[in-house]
């Protein structure tokens, strides 16, 4: 089973996170109702079972609540994916949604890194900090041992980048984790470590 279950407690945050790679149950309570509707975006559009608990000190601001979230999502794939052998290792998609375009790449290479390429026309959606779509990416790219870049390709309305992003993102992980018949690690060296 290709599943994981993680909790993460500090002074700022509290969240408990299930994620399977082949389906299941979604259910996403975090505190902003944005980040909400993009996360359930997330595991609707990559085809994942996802429940997120997250107790923020929303009291504060978004941030905490959504880097974390990040942190421990990001957790999750790690240990989803195990070593990473017999998955595609690579996937790329665009999503349009409405005026906007977003792309997004992924290597589940054990590498972490990201590339944001993207501009928010308003500062908030919500109780949402636009800004904290970078941060989030962030936060997961690095505890997933993923490469993921991300390039909004045109767009007027933050709302309609955010969530082409989320769903980019979403496809190219998907694509990344389906299962090969050859089982091996995709890699010239027989390891990504």
């Amino acid at each position: 089973m290709r599943t994981a279950e993680v909790s993460r407690k500090t002074k700022e945050t509290e969240i408990e996170l299930s994620l399977n790679l082949d389906g299941g149950e979604v259910e996403i309570s975090t505190g902003i109702g944005f980040f909400d509707h993009m996360l359930h975006a997330f595991a609707v559009h990559g085809g994942f079972g996802l429940k997120v608990q997250t107790k923020g000190d929303l009291e504060v601001d978004c941030h905490h609540t959504i880097e974390d979230t990040g942190i421990v999502l990001g957790k999750a794939f790690a240990e989803a994916f195990g070593d990473r052998s017999g998955i595609a290792r690579f996937g790329s998609f665009f999503v349009p949604m409405d005026e906007a375009l977003a792309f997004a790449a992924v290597d589940v290479s054990g590498r972490p890194f990201l590339v944001f390429q993207a501009e928010f026309p308003e500062e908030r959606i919500g109780g949402y900090d636009s800004c904290m779509t970078e941060e989030f990416f962030r936060a997961f790219a690095m505890n997933a041992g993923m490469t993921l870049h991300i390039r909004m390709e045109y767009g007027k309305n933050s709302h309609h980048i955010a969530e082409a992003i989320f769903k980019a993102a979403a496809h190219a992980i998907r694509l990344a984790g389906k299962e090969t018949a050859a089982g091996e690690v995709l890699s010239t060296k027989g390891s990504l470590t």
